[in-house]
């Protein structure tokens, strides 16, 4: 299987033309514009449309450029190619871009507070469960932690 991740330019445009995109995906590009607008745009700290074959399979993206040296990533897989590995795929590119940008930073993610797909994926990456917190929108959550030195 080929996999690649393809960025969402500030103007919604893919950064590398693709033969397809599902309408999924094309909602996550407007999504991913309005949070362009709350967060700034600076690649790669950007939006991402994941590609298996050529095909739209999820999206990913850091959720803004790094503040105090903490970049924070989310992930999502379509509904029809989840449990093929995506997430971790996505997950795994996302920690690459950072560390290859920044070798200092710490990459961070938030789960729900209970033990699902996402948490593997990131014990399996890793990162260590720092604290639960209340979020603004989700309530309480899971923050999830990985540096350079502590990837194995």
């Amino acid at each position: 299987m080929t996999f690649e991740l393809v960025a969402i330019k500030q103007n919604g445009e893919l950064a590398k033309s693709v033969t397809t995109t599902s309408p999924l995906g094309a909602e996550i590009i407007q999504g991913t514009r309005r949070m362009y607008q709350s967060s700034g745009y600076e690649p790669p700290w950007v939006g991402y449309l994941a590609f298996a074959d050529g095909v739209s399979v999820g999206s990913c993206a850091f959720k803004s450029p790094p503040q105090n040296n903490r970049v924070e990533i989310a992930y999502f897989t379509f509904p029809e190619y989840q449990s093929r590995g995506i997430a971790t795929r996505m997950a795994t590119e996302l920690v690459r871009i950072a560390f290859d940008k920044i070798p200092t930073v710490t990459v961070a993610a938030q789960t729900l507070p209970q033990d699902g797909a996402s948490t593997s994926i990131l014990k399996k990456l890793g990162f260590g469960l720092m604290e639960t917190l209340e979020h603004p929108e989700d309530g309480l959550v899971w923050e999830w932690q990985l540096t350079n030195t502590s990837k194995a």
